[in-house]
């Protein structure tokens, strides 16, 4: 039993023995008590006024005597209104400390015995990855670390979207105005020169498009979009040479799209990929038709009704039979399931398509789908810079590269006018200024909800003084610096067990340390990165805080100096689990 149920447990008992009112734990609120008031805990006593018939300082001072004469973790409490604020013993705190400091991967979560899949980034082929796919695939990497420091098995996949209109029109264009170059001839990374012919083809389907207007043919179609629909049509007919240029240019995008993952940090157990599952689904359409959960109309469309689950009537099928994205992504669910037999499966995509994915799971769960319980979509909102929104048709998006290059050069600015890696290696600067940009990058965006709209500014995200990655890395160095120090001293460690009068920042460090398992659990139940992304600038504010008002290495007493350097063990490697789940890496030097 953790702390938190063993109070829960206690204000049950005490209510019972000082009312004669029968509660569930479940019933009594306990929160951490704020900053502002003497406590540990705290325990809201209003609803026990009924019950108690007395007024809730009355009830809080009897409640609180009770629990410090019956529970030994009880040390003391104070009543603020119908607040009773309770302050845990420093006994029980170093024993939790000295069991946290013992136990490898402090934090982690047992097994669960079960299967999540995680879907996130899922591109386009025809550009490369940018701002708005950066916090996809931030989100996905990290909410698939977090539940797996959970306990869950996690499987991380992503369906390119390798096929459509779209790819065909920069084909098209690569072909009308490429005159044969390629990326190696034009010293360009592979993806962002098909992106570059995307661009080029908008250009030119604009121009075309304002011609027939300035010409009186508002109707009319430009040319150039009819050419990309008949290039369509030849890939779909397994055209020999259509096939061949569609491959090469995916092939480059791959490339580039492999660079830009290798450089985030991330990776995937698996490719799907939409030109081998736009077929899907169709069977299972079928298979619903004739169990009546579909419907056929006149003209042979398939439909269903949802109007039930307060949603429309959703096409399926077309009249001709083909497929709708609908209907790829119910076949593409259930080849998952064949593949990984997940307990839940978690789409990592903009909130624009919200409705698509209510529809979706409503169907799932109409076909009987053994996950469709666990089907979520973590929805997240979009994210701007301070100059306003991005344009991809107009190539006004900024690429991930030049974002991650960006950060990572303005990360070199701080640390050349800091000085503080002044002497070492070109190598070794480029390594910490790049894990300084990334952790700027990744810590920004991943601190926010991911429900919440965000506008991201590089120059913001590297103050080392800040709400940032960096100034959590910092207090990690720290840490790690205070540590090298003491190595090269004699240190009796075991004289830190009999450091037993904590100081208040001590308890307070070691009672944010005790929230680190729950943290994780609370986290991977939301699939919310920003939980640990706060509990980690939490942790490293009151660790810088300490760092400056207490002695550590020169200490009052022998046993204070073992105490504290076990203390900046558990805070440098909390911090370092905690970052890792964010996929920030902890430098050594900064």
């Amino acid at each position: 039993m953790n702390l938190l149920e063993t109070l829960q447990n206690a204000v049950v008992k005490a209510v019972d023995q000082c009312y004669g009112h029968q509660i569930e734990p479940d019933q009594v609120t306990l929160n951490v008590t704020r900053k502002d008031f003497t406590g540990d805990y705290t325990v809201v006593v209003f609803p026990f006024t009924k019950a108690a018939r007395k007024k809730p300082v009355e009830i809080g001072e009897e409640l609180g005597a009770y629990l410090v004469e019956h529970v030994a973790e009880v040390h003391a409490y104070n009543v603020i209104n119908g607040f009773l604020n309770l302050v845990v013993a420093d006994a029980y705190w170093s024993a939790f400390f000295r069991e946290a400091l013992a136990t490898e991967d402090y934090g982690r979560g047992a097994p669960k015995n079960s299967t999540v899949l995680v879907e996130y980034s899922s591109p386009n082929t025809n550009k490369p990855l940018h701002l708005g796919h950066i916090r996809n695939i931030l989100l996905g990497w990290s909410c698939s670390q977090i539940l797996t420091a959970a306990g869950y098995a996690v499987n991380k996949v992503q369906i390119i979207n390798d096929r459509g209109i779209h790819i065909c029109k920069s084909m098209l264009a690569w072909q009308k105005f490429g005159n044969g170059e390629t990326p190696q001839s034009t010293a360009m990374k592979s993806d962002h020169f098909v992106g570059k012919y995307y661009v080029r083809y908008a250009q030119e389907e604009k121009a075309q498009k304002a011609a027939l207007v300035a010409a009186g043919q508002q109707e009319a179609e430009p040319a150039i979009l009819g050419e990309a629909r008949q290039l369509l049509l030849r890939w779909e007919a397994n055209d020999p040479e259509v096939r061949a240029l569609w491959e090469k240019m995916n092939g480059w995008v791959y490339e580039g799209f492999e660079e830009t993952y290798r450089n985030l940090g991330v990776h995937f157990d698996k490719n799907y990929y939409e030109s081998n599952t736009y077929l899907l689904g169709r069977e299972n359409v079928q298979d619903g038709l004739a169990r009546d959960i579909f419907y056929r109309k006149p003209d042979g469309s398939v439909w269903i009704n949802l109007e039930a689950a307060k949603l429309d009537h959703k096409l399926v099928l077309r009249s001709d039979g083909t497929a709708v994205y609908m209907t790829q992504d119910i076949g593409t669910a259930l080849l998952r399931y064949a593949d990984f037999k997940m307990d839940r499966c978690v789409y990592v995509v903009g909130d624009e398509q919200n409705y698509h994915f209510k529809v979706l799971f409503e169907i799932m769960k109409r076909l009987g789908a053994p996950f469709a319980e666990g089907l979520y979509h973590l929805s997240y909102g979009m994210v701007d810079l301070p100059s306003g929104r991005m344009k991809s048709r107009e190539g006004t998006v900024v690429d991930a590269d030049d974002l991650m290059a960006e950060v990572i050069e303005e990360a070199r600015k701080n640390s050349e006018e800091s000085g503080v890696i002044t002497g070492l290696s070109a190598v070794e600067k480029q390594q910490i200024n790049t894990q300084i940009g990334l952790a700027a990058l990744k810590f920004f965006i991943l601190k926010v909800n991911p429900q919440k709209r965000m506008v991201f500014d590089p120059k913001e995200s590297v103050d080392l003084q800040g709400h940032t990655g960096p100034y959590i890395q910092n207090a990690g160095v720290r840490a790690r610096s205070v540590l090298r120090k003491a190595a090269q001293l004699e240190v009796d460690y075991a004289l830190a067990g009999s450091y037993t009068e904590l100081a208040v920042a001590e308890k307070d460090l070691i009672a944010l340390l005790y929230r680190f398992p729950a943290v994780i659990q609370q986290s991977a139940r939301a699939y919310d990165p920003s939980v640990v992304a706060a509990f980690c600038y939490d942790l490293a504010k009151s660790y810088h805080k300490f760092y400056h008002d207490y002695s550590i290495l020169q200490a009052e007493t022998e046993a204070a100096k073992a105490f504290r350097l076990q203390l900046c063990q558990l805070i440098e490697r909390t911090l370092t689990m905690g970052m890792r789940l964010l996929g920030i890496e902890m430098p050594e030097r900064m």
